[in-house]
């Protein structure tokens, strides 16, 4: 699988005046939680954001209620990942970065737990917006420092944008489209312009920047590969790096901001290290060995049957299934619309008919997920029954341009009878091929002289398993159906270049839906190499309720066109939808304290490691692991 998606993330205000400082400061404390509108210029002034409605929390929070404030720090864990790095370079195209590198980067703003569109104040002491959110600005913490004791300023976030403006990745760079100009207006103030007005997404794209030191960049080119550790804005910093093998990070110790209400709690572990492997179940094997503390499992087979083992029967190892509220990815087979047949609608439908998930479900994943039927799963994003009176509205303007079921019917992926003996759904498909002009020759399914062939690009060997089935039926229409297995380096490469039939992707999106569609299903995205329009779609209704989504108004509003579009993307059968799970499968071993509350947004993602977790000393000792 391939994930795009880019990494995101209080006190008092930073005013430069320091009489006004003083006055804000004493009424804050007489009146409590700093959120107000200047009448002489209609600006609001907040250490916190939420793209509609009110933020969940207001400035009397002392620290988040899903971590322990008392957490003792210490110790040291080993976490695995997969497939290999050779950069530390998360902001360009070239080369491949360790996903963990998020724990050495603070952001303006960060994010709560227990919300989907929020963010509240980390380098960032307060923002300033006007009622038409044109622009924000940006207070820094004067306190806020790199882990090298040099000063976070205006400078580093203006520098950090403008790498990503010139140099960053098409789709870290889709993210800022709207901003028109960005203005050091102090040392710790900065200011950022929009080509939107009332619209609260770009404002909350912009709180997830983080600051690259001009301090430390101004005689190195940033628009390179490198894998010397760069200074730490975060409370950790890279300690050891073994290029393709391992990268270690500690804990800062005199991080500056361990005291901040959104940071109490978080960051207990005193290093953290992540061994990578090129073999999954060599992963799965060292884990069990305690060679790795803890791993989010992402097979029903080993979920099924790799656990049964002493250290899970004594208690040496705890396995855990909490539920998974987050909107899910669309996970599914992508097709390349720029490579023919599958520019075809009917011949992309007729190979969805050939993939039997019932019967994937019952023989391969042991019943544990579900299928996927939209773009936006486990969310209120995404279309659900027929379409609705608002949805056929906002779907009207489009109608010579469209499918005709995406006004009338329900989406439903097909459906078989799970015996593995998918001879309907045979018989349909070969009529679709039929009427696009391939016709069953001899065994082989044959136009112009030549056989219809599919090659399915896999990164994760696991994916192979699940799609055999598949490459079976496909096999049986007289389609030549082939599997290949690359490592991350050349898979990065493949699809960045768009060298491929069909990929088994994931595409994460950012509640509300956003700036990150036109990346991911935009036109003009399809061409642009290293974007994440992997499909290469380019839809004029597409792009147009895409624009709508991004300058709505209201969440129901957006809530509206997100089904609308989603309608429209499901019944031009750009994808194959696979399957999700609502439930987390994590196993550990029992050496971790953890806090009494859970997150509503919990999340095995980002850095591999579960919020606010500590070393429990105690539980540590029983086990004795050798390392």
């Amino acid at each position: 699988m391939n994930t795009k998606s880019p990494s995101l993330g209080c006190k008092l205000l930073q005013i430069q005046c320091l009489c006004l400082f003083t006055i804000i400061a004493l009424v804050w404390s007489a009146f409590g939680p700093l959120a107000w509108a200047d009448d002489h210029n209609n600006t609001t002034t907040t250490w916190s954001l939420s793209e509609f409605g009110e933020p969940l929390y207001d400035e009397s929070l002392t620290h988040w209620p899903y971590v322990n404030p008392q957490a003792p720090t210490g110790g040291s864990i080993v976490l695995g990942a997969f497939g290999s790095f050779d950069s530390l370079n998360s902001y360009i195209l070239k080369g491949d970065y360790p996903r963990s590198l998020s724990l050495v980067s603070d952001t303006l703003m960060i994010g709560s737990a227990d919300e989907l569109a929020s963010a509240y104040g980390l380098l960032a002491a307060s923002v300033e917006y006007p009622a038409d959110k044109s622009w924000i600005i940006f207070n820094l913490r004067p306190e806020a420092k790199f882990d090298n004791g040099v000063a976070i300023t205006a400078a580093d976030i203006e520098f950090s944008f403008n790498t990503i403006r010139e140099h960053g990745r098409p789709f870290l760079k889709s993210f800022y489209s709207e901003v028109t100009n960005v203005e050091v207006l102090g040392q710790h103030q900065i200011r950022f312009s929009f080509n939107t007005v009332d619209n609260m997404k770009p404002l909350l794209k912009v709180a997830g920047l983080s600051p690259l030191s001009v301090d430390y960049w101004q005689d190195k080119d940033i628009s390179k590969t490198y894998l010397a550790p760069q200074p730490s804005s975060g409370s950790y910093y890279i300690s050891d790096v073994d290029a393709g093998r391992s990268i270690t990070y500690k804990r800062v110790e005199n991080y500056w901001g361990k005291d901040l209400n959104v940071n109490k709690g978080l960051s207990n572990l005193d290093t953290i290290r992540y061994d990578y492997y090129r073999d999954l179940e060599v992963m799965a094997e060292a884990f069990k060995a305690g060679e790795i503390d803890f791993r989010s499992e992402n097979s029903s087979k080993r979920w099924a049957t790799a656990y049964n083992i002493e250290q899970v029967d004594n208690g040496q190892i705890i396995l855990d299934t909490p539920p998974d509220n987050t909107p899910q990815a669309i996970q599914a087979f992508f097709f390349n619309l720029r490579r023919a047949p599958f520019d075809d609608q009917r011949v992309r439908q007729g190979i969805n008919l050939l993939y039997d998930f019932e019967t994937i479900k019952r023989t391969i994943l042991y019943n544990q997920y579900e299928r996927i039927n939209s773009f936006f799963p486990n969310s209120e994003y995404g279309a659900s029954g027929a379409p609705t009176a608002q949805e056929i509205t906002a779907l009207t303007p489009f109608k010579d341009q469209l499918p005709p079921e995406v006004l009338t019917d329900a989406f439903r992926s097909p459906v078989s009878d799970g015996s593995g003996r998918n001879r309907k759904q045979l018989r349909e498909a070969l009529a679709l091929f039929n009427a696009a002009g391939w016709q069953l020759q001899g065994g082989k399914l044959m136009k112009g002289g030549q056989q219809m062939k599919l090659e399915l690009l896999l990164v994760l060997p696991d994916g192979q398993r699940v799609a055999a089935p598949w490459l079976q039926n496909m096999r049986k229409a007289g389609i030549d159906a082939s599997v290949r297995i690359v490592d991350s380096a050349q898979y990065q490469v493949r699809t960045d270049d768009f060298d491929f039939d069909v990929i088994s992707a994931r595409l994460n999106f950012f509640p509300p839906p956003g700036p990150e569609l036109r990346s991911y299903y935009g036109s003009a995205a399809a061409d642009e190499r290293g974007s994440a329009n992997y499909l290469g779609i380019k839809n004029p209704v597409v792009d147009q309720l895409i624009e709508q989504i991004i300058t709505a108004k209201s969440l129901e509003e957006l809530q509206i066109t997100t089904r609308a579009l989603d309608r429209v993307l499901l019944w031009n059968h750009y994808v194959i939808p696979q399957f999700y799970n609502a439930e987390h499968r994590i196993a550990h071993w029992n050496r971790f304290g953890k806090p009494a509350v859970q997150p509503k947004y919990i999340s095995y993602q980002g850095s591999g490691f579960p919020t606010g977790w500590w070393l429990d000393t105690e539980l540590d000792a029983k086990l004795d692991l050798d390392r």
